[in-house]
């Protein structure tokens, strides 16, 4: 059976991207690993110039909306973001005691190492309609899921950048002006003073 995840990429169109923690545990689920994916998320967005359009990070998902990089695709982009941010939420991998023999049984010992699921979900946004309704999916989904009584209340999304012209946690690149936020992206931001 071939590919059945099909990625369009060089049109020079968004992607509204998702992907989820491993087996959907909420391992963003402190405030801490929220803000520590951000960060990391700057740095690779940084790295590989692309445009952050639109974000939500969840509990145990993340929604993104995004350029293609210009120095990779976006599915690289995401390995990078997705290795690097397992690294700082996980650990390392553990070492064993010298002269320990290593035993791996079953899967729980991959079970408790894994902490994305492998693939992504990637549509291509073409027109400003499918732009608006995206950003609205992202950011009504902390209300629908019930973690808050409005978006004004999660701050681990784009939504005060597009209701109220702030900043957030992260610098957001809007289509069509993102100039002012472009200068934003590298310096240090403090989410919680």
């Amino acid at each position: 059976m071939g590919n059945p995840l099909w990625r369009h990429y060089g049109k020079g169109d968004l992607h509204f991207i998702t992907f989820s923690c491993y087996r959907r545990r909420p391992l963003l689920g402190s405030r801490r690993a929220r803000d520590r994916f951000l960060k990391i998320l700057d740095e690779v967005r940084l790295r590989h110039d692309f445009r952050l359009v639109g974000y939500v990070v969840m509990p145990e998902h993340v929604h993104l909306l995004m350029s293609e990089p210009a120095k990779s695709d976006p599915s690289k982009a995401l390995q990078v973001l997705k290795q690097k941010t397992s690294r700082a939420l996980r650990g390392g991998r553990r070492k064993n005691l010298t002269g320990q023999l290593s035993l791996r049984f079953g899967t729980a010992e991959t079970d408790a190492r894994a902490f994305w699921q492998r693939r992504f979900y990637d549509f291509n946004v073409w027109s400003e309609e499918k732009l608006k309704e995206k950003l609205e999916y992202m950011h009504a989904n902390p209300v629908k899921r019930e973690l808050v009584a409005h978006p004004k209340e999660w701050p681990w999304s784009s939504w005060s950048f597009y209701t109220k012209g702030e900043e957030g946690l992260i610098g957001i690149d809007p289509v069509g002006g993102g100039e002012r936020n472009a200068k934003q992206r590298g310096k240090s931001q403090n989410p919680h003073p």
